[in-house]
C-alpha cells in the first residue's frame, strides 16, 4: 500500500493536515487526520464529507481520486509536461500512479491542498515569455524529449487542454514557479496562443474579460503580455492566491459533484443549487446566474463543470469564485456544455426567466441583469478595438453574440 498525507496549507504559518490518500490493489482510500475532524471544515462536503475512519472511493468510474483531489492534477497541457518529465527521468508515464502524480506537484499546486512527502520545490526564477511560447511550440510538435526547467515548474498543474503558466509578475518582470513568491510580485496565470486556437486569442478572451466587466461579471485583473511578434498572451490575477502569499481552497463544480466535465451532463440549474447549498449566500447565486446569462449572449459554449469553482477560506466560508476562461466557443456538438433548463442549443430569454425563478431570484431582478449583459453585448466593437483584434476577428466574434 501507498500513502500520501494531504495538507491543507492557507499560508506557511497556518497549514493543517487533513488526512492520509492510500492506493491498494488499484483501489484509493483516504482517512481524515482525528485533529482535523474537530475544525469543522469541509474540504469536499457532497461527495467527501468529513468522517472518521477509512473511506474507499467506490465512484471509479468517475476517476481513480475522489474529485477534491482530482482538481490538484493537471489536464492535457499539464499532463503532458508531467509525463514528458517522466520519460525524462526513464520512467513509463503509464506506470506512473495518481498518487506519485500528486507527489510531483507537492506544494505547487492550485488551491490550498498540498501533498507530502513531495519532491523538492525550486526558487522562482526570470521567466522569458517569448522564450517559453517558443518552448510551447516545439513541445506541441513533439520537436523536443526535453522540456525547460522553467517550464516545468511554471506549467505543470495548472488545468484545461491549452498550455497555461503560473506565474510571479511584477510591473513587467516575470518569475517561474507556483509556490512562493518574493516581495512586491502577484501571482497570475498566463495562457500561451497556439496556432490551432489563434495566435489572437489572447486578445480574443482579453476583450471578453473586459465585456464581461461591463455586463456585472465580476473579473478578477487582466493583461495582455507581448511574446513575440503579433503574438500577445492573456494574462488573469489568479484567485486562489490572497494578500500576503495567503492560499485559498478551490473545488470544480464538476468534482464536487462527480460530474465527468468531458461529458454534457449538468444543467445551470445544478450550478445555482449547488451555490446556494454551499455558499448559503443568495448573492453568489445572483453572480452565478449573471455569468450564465453571459455565456448565453456571448457564445460561450465551453462552460462545462471545471469553468466554475468554488473557495474556502481558512474559516470554513464558501464562495463562488470570480468567472475565467470566457471566450467565444461551439461547445460539444454546437450546444452549451451546461445546459439551461434543459436547454443546449438554443436557450432564449424565457429560460433564463424561467431558471431565475427556480432559484429564488425576482423577475425583476432577472430582468435588470439581462438588461445589463446586453447593454454589454452591444458594446462588442469597443471592447474588440481595445484589444487590439483585426476587424476581420472581430466581425467574425461579433456575429455569434446575441441579445437576450
Amino acid at each position: 500500500m501507498k500513502t500520501l498525507e494531504v495538507r491543507l496549507q492557507f499560508s506557511i504559518d497556518e497549514v493543517l493536515q487533513v488526512g492520509t490518500l492510500a492506493l491498494h490493489e488499484r483501489r484509493c482510500y483516504f482517512e481524515f487526520d482525528p485533529a482535523f475532524l474537530t475544525s469543522g471544515l469541509q474540504i469536499s462536503p457532497f461527495r467527501l464529507p468529513a468522517q472518521s475512519g477509512l473511506i474507499e472511493h467506490r465512484e471509479r468510474e468517475f476517476g481513480p481520486l475522489p474529485g477534491v483531489f482530482d482538481d490538484s492534477m493537471p489536464d492535457g497541457w499539464g499532463r503532458l509536461l508531467m509525463d514528458r518529465r517522466f520519460r525524462q527521468q526513464g520512467l513509463d508515464p503509464a506506470s506512473i500512479s495518481p498518487l506519485q502524480r500528486l507527489a510531483w506537484l507537492g506544494t505547487r499546486t492550485m488551491g490550498a491542498l498540498t501533498y507530502h512527502p513531495c519532491g523538492a520545490s525550486d526558487a522562482p526564477t526570470p521567466l522569458q515569455l517569448r522564450q517559453v511560447a517558443l518552448e510551447v511550440d516545439q513541445v506541441l510538435k513533439g520537436n523536443t524529449a526535453t522540456v525547460l526547467p522553467e517550464l516545468l515548474r511554471a506549467g505543470g498543474s495548472p488545468g484545461g487542454a491549452r498550455p497555461k503558466l503560473l506565474v510571479g509578475l511584477q510591473g513587467d518582470l516575470l518569475l517561474s514557479g507556483e509556490d512562493e513568491l518574493p516581495n512586491g510580485y502577484t501571482h497570475w496565470l498566463v495562457k500561451i496562443p497556439t496556432v490551432s486556437d489563434g495566435r489572437d486569442a489572447g486578445r480574443v478572451e482579453f476583450a471578453y474579460a473586459h465585456m464581461a466587466g461591463a455586463a456585472g461579471v465580476d473579473m478578477p485583473p487582466v493583461r495582455l503580455l507581448p511574446a513575440g511578434p503579433r503574438i500577445d498572451c492573456f494574462a488573469i490575477q489568479r484567485f486562489d492566491r490572497a494578500a500576503g502569499q495567503r492560499r485559498l481552497h478551490m473545488h470544480s463544480l464538476a468534482n464536487l459533484l462527480h460530474a465527468d466535465f468531458r461529458t454534457p451532463s449538468l444543467d445551470y440549474t445544478d450550478l445555482l443549487r449547488v451555490t446556494q447549498l454551499l455558499t448559503r449566500n443568495q448573492h453568489d447565486v445572483a453572480r452565478a446566474y449573471r455569468r450564465m446569462l453571459f455565456n448565453v449572449a456571448a457564445h460561450n459554449r465551453d462552460d462545462h463543470g471545471k469553468n466554475f469553482a468554488f473557495l474556502m477560506t481558512p474559516a470554513g466560508e464558501w464562495s463562488l469564485s470570480p468567472a475565467f476562461d470566457l471566450c467565444p466557443s461551439s461547445g460539444p456538438g454546437g450546444e452549451h456544455s451546461t445546459s439551461v433548463m434543459g436547454e443546449g442549443r438554443n436557450p432564449t430569454r424565457e429560460h433564463c426567466l424561467a431558471l431565475a425563478g427556480k432559484a429564488g431570484l425576482r423577475a425583476a431582478q432577472a430582468r435588470t441583469m439581462i438588461d445589463e449583459v446586453n447593454a454589454a453585448i452591444t458594446r462588442w466593437t469597443e471592447f474588440a478595438d481595445a484589444g487590439r483584434l483585426t476587424r476581420k476577428r472581430s466581425t467574425e466574434v461579433g456575429a455569434k453574440l446575441r441579445v437576450l
